[in-house]
């Protein structure tokens, strides 16, 4: 990687409610920014601002000296990859290439060995932190794969995130994001619960929180998303379709290291009662609904 920044060329594959802004933080510092989006309309504004529009994700490896992916789920991850036409095989020899989508991490040390045959290298590096942290830069990003190209791709790591750290080898930052998500998921539970029961005693909800959320329950998903909650807002920084799919990962890979994690599987079953109800596309708050208005048997 001997481009200056201003020549170095990448590319940005998925341009959904997180990685529009990630790609534009990019072409913002300075890179030469070529994208794809399967829905083009969501590339416009990039377009516009001076990115160059592919119209393959193979078109966009052929340019890119770095290609960055964030898209849905791991089978998307393994077609834009692993196909024919995809971009291990149409990348240019020497590129990096960095999945940002959590995803597999059996997946993403596949990706990293086929990458190797070709002089490709590979890092799998989900973020967590939303859209708005997508947008401010302050993702925290968790990274998987060898040190030359963790080093290499840090100064583009840098235009998306504050927290970026190097786990291990290959697939180690998806194991990292499952953990991240199991946190997450039994959190969830916790502050639902914690509201439901105040509004059940008579309180006032808002005040409980201004209260609790100074203490030992303090945290974003307390005191953010708590907040969002009690106004009613389960507009999505994260789509609750895309949690059910990482809790199913992190169960899978759990089950296969021999781990019992019934909190993480009581998360799986109610949110997947969202998704049963039509609520796929909410954010991750939405989980209030099965409490404030449960169906037989949602109290799992």
């Amino acid at each position: 990687m001997t481009q200056t920044r201003s020549k170095m060329a990448v590319g940005f594959i998925g341009l959904g409610i997180m990685g529009q802004h990630m790609a534009a933080r990019i072409m913002a510092a300075g890179y030469a920014l070529s994208v794809y989006n399967r829905s083009p309309e969501k590339a416009a504004a990039l377009v516009a601002a001076g990115a160059v529009a592919a119209d393959s994700p193979g078109a966009v490896s052929q340019a890119s000296d770095v290609v960055i992916t964030m898209v849905g789920y791991p089978a998307d991850v393994e077609e834009i990859y692993l196909s024919k036409d995809g971009i291990v095989a149409s990348a240019q020899s020497g590129a990096i290439l960095i999945d940002m989508t959590t995803s597999s991490p059996d997946l993403a040390a596949r990706i990293a060995a086929q990458a190797a045959a070709r002089g490709l290298a590979a890092l799998d590096a989900p973020v967590t932190g939303g859209d708005v942290a997508a947008r401010d830069g302050t993702l925290a990003i968790m990274v998987g794969g060898g040190d030359d190209a963790f080093e290499a791709a840090l100064p583009v790591l840098e235009r998306m995130g504050d927290r970026i750290v190097h786990l291990g080898g290959h697939g180690a930052g998806q194991h990292a994001k499952m953990a991240n998500q199991i946190a997450i998921a039994s959190t969830m539970l916790g502050v639902c619960e914690s509201l439901i029961y105040a509004k059940a005693a008579g309180l006032d909800a808002d005040r409980v929180l201004d209260a609790i959320g100074k203490g030992a329950a303090s945290s974003f998903l307390l005191n953010g998303l708590g907040r969002k909650i009690l106004q009613g807002d389960y507009s999505a920084g994260f789509f609750v379709h895309h949690f059910v799919k990482d809790m199913s990962i992190a169960l899978i890979e759990a089950e296969r290291m021999g781990l019992d994690l019934p909190g993480l599987a009581l998360a799986r079953r109610q949110y997947q009662r969202l998704v049963d109800a039509g609520h796929s596309q909410d954010g991750t708050q939405a989980l209030f609904r099965v409490y404030d208005a449960p169906a037989p048997g949602a109290g799992g």
